[in-house]
C-alpha cells in the first residue's frame, strides 16, 4: 500500500502503462503495414505473369455444322466426338428442335464473354502463381443438355464449360430441377466452378471417413478459392447469396457448439455428410427454427474458417497445408467463432 501512495511512483506506472500502450499499438501497426506490404508485392507479382486465354466457342460452330463441315469439326475437337457415334447423329442433333432452342437462349445469354475471359485471365495468373506446374487449358464452350453435374469438367488440358446450365437460376429450362441446385445455375458462379475444380485436384479425394476429416478437407478447397479468387466475395467463392453468407458469420458461435455438443467431429456417421456437407435444400439440424434458415454445406464454411485460421496462426507453406492431416490442422488452428 506505501508504493502506491508515492505519487511519483504512481506517475511512473501511469508512465510505464502509457508506453507499454504505444508499443503494443506501433507493433500492431507494423504487423499490419508487413502484411499489406506482402500482399501487395505478391499481388504484383501475380499481375507480371504472362497469360494467354482463348474462349473457343464450340457450342456456336455446332449449331452451324453440316455434313461438309462436319470432318473439320470432329477434327479440331476429336474428344467431343466419341468414334462410336456415325456422323448422322451428330447431324441429326445440331438439327433438333430443342437443341436448336438451347442453341438460342444460350446465344441470347452469352453473346459476349469477355467478362469471363477477364475472369479467367484473373483466376490462372493466380493458379500459375501458387501451382506453376499447371498450365493453362484449352479452353472450350459446349451446350449439354443441361447436365448440372458437369457444368465443368476438366481433363487432360481441357477445361470444357457447359453454358447451358449457367442461363439464370429462373430459366424455364430448369423447371424440373429443385430450387436448391438452380440457385447455382447463374453465370456469376461459373468461374468460381473452375476455380473448385483446380482446388479439388490439388486437395485430393477425402481420404478421412471422420466429419472433421470431411470438413476440413472442404475447408481446404475453400482456402485455395480464396487464394485464386481474391476480388471475388465469400459468398460467390462458396456459391452462397449474401444472406445466406450473412446468416453463416452470424450463426458461426451457435453452429460450431452445437457440431461440439452433439459430438460430431470425430463421428464416422456417413448421414452427416450430406446434412451438413453436401448440396440440399437447407442444412440439417432438425431443429425447426434453424433448418428454415441454415443454407446447405453449412460445414463447409466452418471448415472453411478453421483453416483459414490455421493459416493465419502458423508459419506454413500451400503445400504443407495440404499434405497437413485435418487433426494437425484443427489442432493447430486456435480456431475460435466470434461471438
Amino acid at each position: 500500500m506505501a508504493f502506491w501512495r508515492n505519487r511519483d511512483n504512481l506517475d511512473r506506472y501511469y508512465n510505464l502503462q502509457r508506453n507499454i500502450i504505444k508499443i503494443l499499438k506501433f507493433t500492431l501497426v507494423f504487423y499490419v503495414f508487413i502484411s499489406c506490404s506482402n500482399e501487395s508485392e505478391v499481388k504484383k507479382e501475380i499481375s507480371k505473369i504472362p497469360i494467354e486465354i482463348k474462349i473457343e466457342r464450340f457450342d456456336t460452330l455446332f449449331v452451324k455444322v453440316t455434313p461438309e463441315t462436319l470432318p473439320d469439326l470432329k477434327k479440331e475437337y476429336p474428344f467431343l466426338f466419341p468414334e462410336k457415334y456415325a456422323d448422322s447423329i451428330w447431324i441429326k442433333r445440331s438439327q433438333d428442335t430443342i437443341q436448336q432452342e438451347v442453341n438460342i437462349e444460350v446465344e441470347k445469354t452469352f453473346l459476349d464473354l469477355s467478362k469471363e475471359e477477364t475472369e479467367l485471365y484473373s483466376l490462372f495468373q493466380h493458379i500459375q502463381y501458387y501451382f506453376p506446374e499447371i498450365k493453362t487449358p484449352k479452353i472450350v464452350t459446349i451446350i449439354n443438355d443441361v447436365d448440372y453435374r458437369n457444368k465443368i469438367v476438366l481433363s487432360k488440358g481441357l477445361l470444357i464449360i457447359a453454358l447451358d446450365t449457367y442461363l439464370g437460376k429462373d430459366h424455364h429450362f430448369y423447371e424440373g430441377i429443385q430450387k436448391y441446385l438452380r440457385q447455382n445455375f447463374e453465370r456469376k458462379y461459373m468461374v468460381p466452378d473452375i476455380a473448385s475444380m483446380y482446388a479439388k485436384n490439388q486437395v485430393g479425394p477425402i481420404r478421412d471417413r471422420t466429419f472433421i476429416g470431411n470438413l476440413i478437407s472442404f475447408g481446404k478447397e475453400l482456402y485455395i478459392k480464396d487464394l485464386l479468387l481474391p476480388e471475388f466475395t465469400n459468398a460467390r467463392k462458396i456459391g452462397y447469396t449474401e444472406e445466406q453468407y450473412s446468416w453463416a458469420i452470424t450463426n458461426e458461435e451457435y453452429i460450431w457448439r452445437y457440431f461440439i455438443d452433439k459430438k460430431l467431429l470425430y463421428s464416422t456417421d456417413s448421414s452427416l455428410m450430406p446434412r451438413f456437407l453436401y448440396p440440399a435444400p437447407f442444412s440439417k439440424f432438425y431443429l425447426e427454427e434453424i433448418d428454415k434458415e441454415a443454407p446447405d454445406r453449412i460445414a463447409q464454411f466452418i471448415g472453411w474458417r478453421i483453416v483459414d485460421s490455421y493459416m493465419k496462426n502458423n508459419n506454413v507453406s500451400l503445400r504443407q497445408l495440404i499434405l497437413a492431416d485435418a487433426e494437425t490442422i484443427f489442432n493447430r488452428s486456435k480456431y475460435k467463432p466470434k461471438k
